[in-house]
Formats: structure tokens, sequence, C-alpha cells
């Protein structure tokens, strides 16, 4: 289905041919190039300094950003800001907190001139898409799954720190990206959506980290045979590959979606010159794409339906014996071979939503496959959430919602919940099948600390759809007679005209920020100070550690307006311990025993992994570790460039080693930290002291930007901007 050429390859002539080395003139033929170049303000050369056209939000991280822009010396929003409400809209923990924060949200846009799309409307993504993304642009989300690419834009997804810089006029520095182009050829079958070319693509790049914070460029033929739904479904869907962004060629149908969306003027023709030069290739042949799984607990863990089904058996012991790990010792019982009754696998829920799965063809086509069969399981339930009420309202004035609702689906609102745990959570030892983004430990909601898991795994809406029709039995779409022509979907604005506050370029200086009473502001961090010591908290040794795991996502996101609150939710699932142990380190004080003068030493908790920072987005996988007291992270690599980049702007340093053989109760000393810092210095000499022993060990930290050290030095953004 899917090859790789690790090596570098020129586009010349529709087809891909190999290059004998590196051509650093004809890679600015590529798409990504030229966007890249129209934004970068730092001139020649490959650092660059990006200004984005757009930036967007959603209301876990929107508060967030303004109180750190507004203490850092904002007036107005210098650029389009768009704020969603699509995470903290149907999850009801701490009462009144949740509106509150839209409140604050709809009073922050008003203030300073940005655009507020209110709850139930549309999840962040599909709003974009419809409104604001256009080709040639680039726009920032913090959102991990801020992805554009199939209009032609380039889009990021990162902590709410670089947001902030945008708003204070600053600039994204990035070391120039590779490009990797993704050759496209052939043609889907029926019964394959885009979830399953996803899938695939991310199975065959995650792993080896073929892709890691380059850029994804869509070329070939193979796009003229794919809707832009299904374009989109695949494209948000790369964040999964660790790129860094993505761009398509734009065509006729590119045009055509703008224009249903009343932006017709908006479009441009784009692709790359013939000859250009990208860093490596990856090649699908989208007619060999099949039906698949994405199986607990990573959408890389992924095979076709067919070979699951061949061993069921074999496939969910290895899931299994995975989550029994994640369990207490002698607390709770995980199974998922029991899912296999007479040859077959049976699911206890089904869920179509969010970003990648609420898109109008997906439920359509699912309607279309469900038909007028009834969901005969009780233990199996159907929930469907269309991802924007535009999208809902053509479905249900084209009479799939009935379709669906006469099966006994149930059609819900917008909201992104079942991709982040918000909503939906399954039973204990439950296995859901979903049409979102993720599917990592716990994301969806349920607390291994106190027992209980549940798992999902990741399909097509319309094997979701074959499933239902199957009474909770996995099936493929291909293996369904049905007829996918759907009927045609017609835009309506109204909706928006009705309820979206768009004041931007508009602002109203005069507005009051109107706060809840769970709104508190940044805690006051201190400076580096000369020397530094670092006392271990955590030591996580799993492959991959995840931002979910680091700060959970689901409930917990209704305190992310409360940085004293959130933080006592940190690492809860991986190390209860570990909140306990870092406040013990800020409330001691430099240990006097150890013989270091406080007056010049800094010190603060560490937390050491293998390879932290997987998956979202959310700066609180760094702001809750710093405001407990942390200072450092310590790991073997940085699974994301936006998390080591969340650590920097909240002034905790991202030293790596070669080993994490670190021990809880450790300390850590790093003499004249601070002007090595300063100086970019990449080595440091430390010294790690475990009871009373000693020994020395190379540390380093991968190159800095000038701004990084000082933000370094300064203890995080905010003092930096008030410096």
């Amino acid at each position: 289905m899917i090859k790789l050429i690790k090596k570098g390859v020129y586009y010349a002539g529709g087809k891909l041919v190999r290059a004998a080395a590196a051509d650093a003139e004809n890679a600015k033929k590529t798409m990504a190039y030229k966007i890249l170049a129209a934004h970068n303000v730092a001139g020649e050369g490959d650092a660059l300094s990006i200004k984005f056209d757009e930036i967007t939000s959603h209301d876990i991280t929107y508060v967030g950003i303004v109180q750190t822009a507004k203490a850092s010396g904002l007036k107005e929003f210098p650029l389009p800001y768009t704020l969603t409400n699509c995470h903290n809209s149907l999850c009801a923990v701490g009462g009144t907190i949740n509106e509150d924060d839209h409140v604050f949200g709809l009073s922050a846009a008003r203030k300073y001139g940005g655009a507020f799309v209110p709850p139930h409307l549309a999840v962040i993504h599909q709003y974009m898409r419809e409104a604001r993304a256009f080709p040639g642009g680039m726009i920032l989300g913090s959102d991990s799954h801020t992805r554009y690419g199939a209009l032609g834009c380039m889009a990021v997804g990162e902590g709410g720190p670089e947001l902030v810089k945008q708003l204070l006029g600053r600039t994204y520095e990035i070391t120039r990206p590779q490009v990797i182009a993704v050759y496209l050829k052939g043609k889907l079958r029926k019964g394959v959506g885009p979830h399953d070319v996803a899938l695939a693509l991310v199975k065959a790049t995650f792993g080896n980290g073929f892709v890691k914070n380059k850029i994804l460029e869509f070329i070939g033929g193979g796009i003229k045979g794919l809707s832009m739904d299904y374009r989109n479904g695949i494209d948000v869907m790369t964040t999964e590959t660790t790129c860094l962004s993505s761009v398509w060629e734009t065509d006729k149908k590119t045009a055509d979606y703008l224009a249903l969306h009343g932006r017709g003027g908006a479009y441009k023709e784009m692709h790359p010159e013939d000859g250009a030069y990208y860093d490596g290739a990856v090649v699908v042949n989208l007619s060999k794409i099949e039906p698949m799984i994405a199986l607990p607990f990573h959408p890389s863990n992924a095979y076709t339906i067919r070979e699951f089904l061949s061993r069921p058996y074999e496939l969910l012991k290895e899931c299994e014996e995975k989550g029994k790990k994640l369990l207490p010792e002698g607390k709770g019982e995980f199974k998922l071979t029991d899912k296999i009754k007479d040859g077959k696998v049976y699911v206890e829920q089904g869920v179509i939503a969010g970003c990648a799965g609420g898109s109008y063809e997906n439920v359509a086509e699912a309607a279309e496959i469900i038909g007028d069969t009834p969901i005969n399981n009780f233990d199996f339930t159907l929930d469907v959430y269309p991802a924007s009420q535009p999208v809902y309202k053509g479905l249900v004035e084209n009479g799939y919602v009935s379709t669906l609702m006469d099966s006994g689906a149930v059609v819900k609102t917008a909201f992104c919940g079942p991709c982040f745990g918000a909503g939906d959570v399954p039973c204990n030892n439950g296995l859901s099948i979903r049409h979102t983004t993720r599917n990592f430990e716990s994301r969806e909601g349920s607390k291994p600390s106190g027992g209980q898991l549940s798992a999902v795994a990741l399909m097509d809406a319309r094997s979701i759809a074959a499933t239902a029709k199957n009474g909770g039995a996995i099936t493929s779409a291909m293996d369904e007679a049905y007829s996918a022509k759907i009927k045609k979907y017609r835009y309506d604005n109204k909706i928006y005209k009705a309820r979206v506050f768009n004041g931007v370029g508009n602002p109203q200086r005069g507005e009051e920020l109107r706060y809840g009473p769970n709104i508190a502001d940044w805690p006051k961090m201190e400076p580096l100070k000369r020397d530094l010591v670092l006392k271990v908290v955590s030591v996580l040794t799993d492959p991959v550690t995840t931002t979910d795991e680091l700060i959970p996502s689901g409930e917990t996101s209704s305190y992310r307006s409360n940085p004293l609150k959130l933080a006592e939710f940190a690492l809860s699932r991986k190390d209860p311990g570990y909140v306990a142990r870092a406040k013990a380190v800020k409330a001691e004080g430099l240990p006097k025993e150890l013989g270091f003068d406080e007056n010049v030493t800094s010190y603060g908790s560490v937390v050491c992994a293998v390879k932290p920072g997987d998956g979202s987005a959310r700066e609180q996988a760094a702001s809750c570790q710093r405001v407990l007291g942390g200072a450092a992270n310590i790991a073997v690599e940085y699974a994301t460039k936006r998390y080591r980049s969340n650590l920097i702007n909240w002034g905790m340093i991202p030293f790596i080693a070669k080993k994490n053989d670190f021990n809880v109760g450790d300390y850590v000393y790093i003499k004249d930290v601070k002007e090595k810092i300063a100086n970019g210095d990449t080595e440091f000499s430390a010294e790690v002291i475990s009871g009373d022993k000693k020994r020395r060990v190379t540390l380093s930290v991968a190159p800095l930007t000038e701004a990084e050290r000082k933000i370094i030095v300064k203890g995080c953004l905010i003092n930096y901007y008030r410096g």
C-alpha cells in the first residue's frame, strides 16, 4: 500500500525520480518552500522567523494564552485570532467554570478584536476549514491537529506560548524543515474512507520517525479522485506521523469548496514546479488501501481489518498485556480477548466525531451503509457528532439524520470530547471503535490509577457503520453492499452569521475582560541563577510518554484556566506520587546538607523520561510542571518539537541524556548553567548525587535560538516580555 523512499527525489513530468544528491536550489520549487519564504521575515538562510496570517485556539487553551499575552503587554490582536469552543462545552465538571471561560473568551474577542465561535456550532478545525483557511496561507493553532493543508494552507499546531509570541508581534523561530513528498496514485475502492488512508500512512511513518518535524507535501494524480472531505480527513491525521505541517496541490475541487463556503475569491492554484526536489518520499497506492483498524493504544498500531479478523486473539492479547501494565498492582483487571465470540469480535461502542470523523461525507455514507437496519444489540451504542452546525443541517435536510436516528444511533452537536476523554467514556473493560484522531491509553476517559481501564480502536466511519449494521461485530465496509452515491451537500452560512462574533480588526479597548472565579493569573516564575540543582521527582521508563500522561485530558480540562488547580492532576495517571514530591521540593528549598549557596543556585524538580511529549500541543504538559517548581526535563529525546518548545517557553531546560538511568531522589548539579545557556553552549557537565554516591554525566541541549536562551534565563516567556 505504502512505500518509503528515504533518499532525495525530484518530481518531474508527474513522476518521482531518484536524485543523486541533495539539491537546495530545486528544493525552492516545492510549494512548502514558497509558502515559508512568503512568511519568513528573517531573510535568506535556513534560520526562519515566521509571521502567520492567522491564529486559532479552543476553550482549553485560549484563556491561558490571553492571560499570558495580557501580562506581557497585549493591547489588541495584531492578526486575526479565532476563539472556538468545542472542548469544554459538554463536560460539566467544576460547576460554572466552563461557561465562565466562554464568557471570558467572548469578552477577549470584543476587547482585543477577535472572532468568537460559541459552543456547539463547530469543532475548531472544521470552522477554520469552512471560514478561514486559504491557499498559500499559514495558520498557527494551539491544538496539535491544526492542519489545513488540503486547502493549500500550511498550518502548525503548537503550545500556547507560540501564539502569545504572534500576538505580541514576534515570530515563530524554526530551522528550515525538510520537505517530504507524499505521492498519491490510483483510486480508492468503495468502502475505503479517509481514515483508512490516514492510518496506513501513520503506520508506515510514525515508528521509524521518517517524517518527524518535516513538512508533508501531497502531490500526484491520485489527488484528483479524492473529494475535499476525504482530503481534509487524511490531512488532519498527518499530526500523528509527527510531521510539522502539510500542504496539498489545489485544483477545481478546492476552488469549488471555497466557493461553496462563500470564499471563492480566496482560491489560488498551487503546484510544485517541474523538477522540484524533495528530501524523501512516501508513495501511497490508493488502489491497494483497505479498511483499517488501529488497535489500542496508538494510531500507528494499525492493521487491515482483514488481517485483524484473521488473528484477533493474538492481536487483542498483545493489547491486553499492554493494558494490564497500566493498572496498579492488585487493582483492577483488563480484558479484550473476551470480545471474541463465535469467531467474531464484538465491541461495545461506535463513535463518529470531530475534525477527522464528523464531516458531511463520512456521516452521510455511514447512514447509507446502515440504511433501514436497526442496531439490534443492546450492548452496542453508536454516537455521531457532525463537525459543525452547517454540516448537521445539511445531514438533516438530506434525510441522513433521520436514517441514523431510526437505526438507534444518537446524533449530537459538534464536540471534541470523544477524542480527548470528555464524552462517551466506555465502560470498564469496554472497547470502543471511533473515527476520531487518537486512541492513546486513558485518553478515552478511564482512570487506571482507580483500577479502571477501557480502550479505543480507530476505524473509518464506513466500517464503523458496517459494524453497527452487524450488531457491533467488527466488519469491513468493503464487505457491505450499499450505494456510495450520497446527496449533494448545501452549505448554509446563516448559522454562523447569526451566532459567530466577528470583531477582527475592530478592538473595543474599553471593554472589560469578564473573569469567573476559577480564572487565575500565572504564579511568579523565578529567573535562572548561576548554578542549578535539580531533584529527580519522577522517572518515566515507557518508550514514549504522551502529553495526555503528563497532564491528563478529559475532566481536568475544566481547570485549565487555573494553573495551580490544574497542576494537581499532573502525571496523575502515570505517576500518582509526582505532585506531592514536586511540591515537597518547592516547599523545602535547597537542602543545606548539599553545601551549595542558595543565593547563586536555582533549585527545582525534574522529570526524567525516555521520549516525552508525543500527542497534544497543550502547553500545560510543561506549565503544570513549572508551577510545581519544575526547572527542567531530562530525556533521551523529545517526541515533538512542540513539547520541547513548551518547556522552553515556560523557562524549563530541555536537557538530553544518553541514558535514562536516574532514580527518584537523585540530585543533579550543573555549575555555571546560566552562563552556558546564555552563551549557547550545547554540552553541560553535571554531577549526579545519589545518597552518598556521586558520578559525572554529560547532559546536552539541542541548539537554542537567541530568544529561547533569553527566555530560559529570564525564567519564562512572561518574564522575558516584561523585561
